[in-house]
């Protein structure tokens, strides 16, 4: 194929139709994407950039692996304040650069589902900023005008998928990191709830709001990375079980009050789009309710101005004290003001308490009911930002920085342009869980006359998936994980079996549990359930070893689902580790 055949807008669901038709290998598109980056390396998008030689392993493992994989050679490209084994982690400083010998947990999560690593983007250094300027390899130039900024912090990420370098890229947001870079940059960015997606191996900014996000040019590839990585990890005391909310829209679409100013060389451009953007919102089928925006504006201004921005130096202040003059001036000037002694116990518990106050308000605000935000009310160039560094990046904040702090999941989506090739976009909030919401009504925004059709963005419905109980090595962060995410799984739920069950360690290399329902006694085990695709269940099924095997478990609840179950004859050699409760404590 040549490279003018190769589009720009390079998309899961297009290159998988390419490799079914034996159209394209997975060589042949890291071989133009090396091209792509080659050709735009002035744009200041990576730090490691892909390589074909570097990248050859990966596609060895491709060859080896189900074809079904959910990402099979999907290139993506990473933040560089996400691990990435083997490769540098520089969180846009070269000075406090170190090599992970293992792979961050979203990282890892992808590759088990087939997607290529292809290096290392760049960003405003230690993802403190909006702009994507603050940092020493460069400053990244907009995918569409090179004078303006890209928006940051996540700046190469976003930037490398809109000009064809990667079909998908990892970002983090704490502040609006993975929102204003989608939105100056016409892409897809979801921002998901606190917590959902774990951050083990990712630089802290903020440890206790930090998010890793995901850029795209379609939803349905946002989504997809979603299923992929969502889930607790057992190594990670910041991750959590976040079920998602069913898949439905919601009842109210709730609009801020007032005229809000907008800002940059584009200010009245944004204002149009910004109007033309509510007129939309009122032709969706759903009640639109205006709103006093007071409170997600009280949640915002603490972020910078109140104790949090000490969780910042907290995390970064012994590395900048230690490296005099090596932080970026600006990023150093942000970190040091959380170092002052303005931020003491009393006042940070003071604004924890009034963010809780605000997000019990929100909570309740938002009950059955979407956000409608400006992405940004502006832009800038890059010339205007440096002139005036603080002033520009708080402007690209103004509607972002609330969202972690009130704990919202968000999505942030193409809606028109200001101007020629200056991308407007929006931001959908939502309550925890609230993804699937979110998914829907942006798809409504894209066809308001369509009812959406999301069958290819969330998990498939009744009758094509199974749920699958699973309580050893294929849980999330053991071994056989891997298993479940190349058969198409997708992690749902923590559980626990009935009362009636032994678990037992069977005496195999490596160790394996052995669940057996008894007739009399037993306890109640935790596990696992998943949902994975019935086309590829068979399949799965009968990778397992004897004396294991699929049967119907009977859970806490009284409903019965399969799973892993173990043939009686097992136990009289294995170890009885019922008393653990739990395979991880077995």
């Amino acid at each position: 194929m040549t490279a003018a055949a190769f589009p720009l807008r390079m998309t899961a669901a297009w290159l998988r139709e390419q490799y079914a038709a034996m159209k394209l290998t997975p060589r042949d598109v890291v071989e133009e994407i090396y091209r792509r980056a080659l050709a735009d390396r002035d744009m200041n998008v990576w730090i490691a950039p892909p390589e074909p030689e570097a990248l050859e392993p990966y596609l060895q493992r491709l060859d080896a692996m189900d074809r079904s994989a959910p990402l099979w050679g999907i290139p993506f490209a990473i933040k560089d304040n996400i691990d990435l084994a083997d490769v540098p982690t520089t969180a846009g400083c070269p000075a406090y650069a170190y090599t992970p010998g293992a792979h961050a947990s979203v990282v890892c999560r992808l590759i088990e589902a087939g997607a290529i690593p292809l290096g290392k983007t760049n960003l405003d250094q230690f993802a403190t900023g909006l702009v994507g300027t603050r940092s020493p390899y460069g400053e990244t130039h907009n995918a569409l005008k090179p004078e303006l900024i890209s928006g940051g912090s996540s700046s190469g990420s976003a930037v490398a998928v809109a000009r064809g370098h990667a079909a998908f890229a990892l970002g983090t947001d704490t502040a609006g990191s993975g929102r204003v870079p989608a939105a100056l940059n016409g892409l897809v960015g979801l921002k998901p709830s606190l917590g959902s997606w774990p951050t083990r191996g990712v630089v802290p900014a903020c440890r206790s709001l930090d998010c890793v996000t995901v850029f795209a040019h379609e939803l349905e590839d946002a989504m997809l990375v979603d299923r992929i990585v969502r889930g607790p990890d057992a190594s990670d005391p910041w991750s959590r079980t976040v079920d998602r909310l069913p898949l439905a829209l919601p009842k109210r679409l709730l609009l801020p009050a007032g005229d809000w100013p907008f800002f940059g060389p584009y200010a009245s451009e944004y204002e149009e789009a910004w109007r033309q953007a509510v007129k939309k919102a009122a032709q969706l089928g759903i009640e639109v309710e205006t709103i006093d925006y007071a409170l997600f504006a009280e949640a915002a201004a603490v972020l910078y101005d109140g104790p949090w921005v000490a969780e910042r130096w907290a995390a970064l202040g012994e590395f900048v004290e230690a490296h005099p003059g090596v932080a970026f001036p600006v990023t150093e000037q942000v970190l040091r003001s959380g170092s002052g002694a303005r931020h003491d116990a009393a006042s940070a518990f003071a604004a924890m308490h009034r963010i809780q106050a605000l997000k019990h308000e929100a909570a309740k605000l938002l009950e059955g009911a979407a956000l409608l935000l400006p992405t940004a009310g502006g832009t800038w160039s890059r010339d205007e930002v440096r002139r005036d560094p603080i002033r520009t990046n708080g402007d690209m904040g103004r509607w972002t920085n609330h969202c972690n702090l009130l704990d919202l999941c968000a999505l942030a989506i193409p809606a028109g342009e200001a101007a020629p090739d200056v991308p407007f976009g929006v931001t959908l909030f939502a309550l925890p869980g609230g993804e699937a919401t979110l998914a829907m009504l942006a798809a409504r925004w894209a066809d308001p006359s369509e009812a959406p059709q999301l069958s290819s963005v969330m998990p498939a419905g009744p009758g094509t998936t199974t749920p699958v109980a699973v309580c050893g090595l294929h849980m999330r962060g053991l071994p056989l994980e891997r298993q479940m995410i190349e058969h198409g799984a997708v992690f749902v739920r923590e559980d626990k079996t009935a009362s009636q069950y032994k678990l037992y360690k069977l005496p195999t290399s490596p160790a394996k549990p052995g669940l057996i329902k008894q007739a009399q006694g037993g306890a109640s085990v935790e596990l696992e359930i998943w949902e994975m695709p019935l086309d590829t269940f068979g399949r799965f099924a009968a990778l397992i070893p004897a004396p294991l095997g699929i049967g119907k478990i009977e859970l806490a609840d009284g409903t019965e689902v399969p799973g892993f179950v173990c043939e009686g004859y097992a136990s009289a050699s294995a170890e009885d580790v019922t008393i653990a409760g739990s395979w991880r404590r077995a």
